[in-house]
């Protein structure tokens, strides 16, 4: 099975992947999950693309 989202596969993103989630605000956590706000494309955590798609979060861009 694939594991795309941990250990070689995100050392060539920056700061390995980990950053602010722009919907929960959390920092230092993976945002390597994208999901569409609008027209533009936004990377998430992985908690809150869990809660968007079972609908208990949105994303605002």
């Amino acid at each position: 099975m694939s594991k795309a989202h941990r250990g070689k596969g995100i050392r060539e993103l920056p700061a390995h992947g980990r950053g602010e989630c722009p919907v929960c605000k959390r920092k230092n956590v993976k945002i390597l999950y994208e999901q569409e706000a609008g027209e533009a494309k936004v990377k998430i955590c992985k908690t809150c693309k869990a809660a968007i798609k079972h609908g208990k979060k949105s994303v605002q861009a």
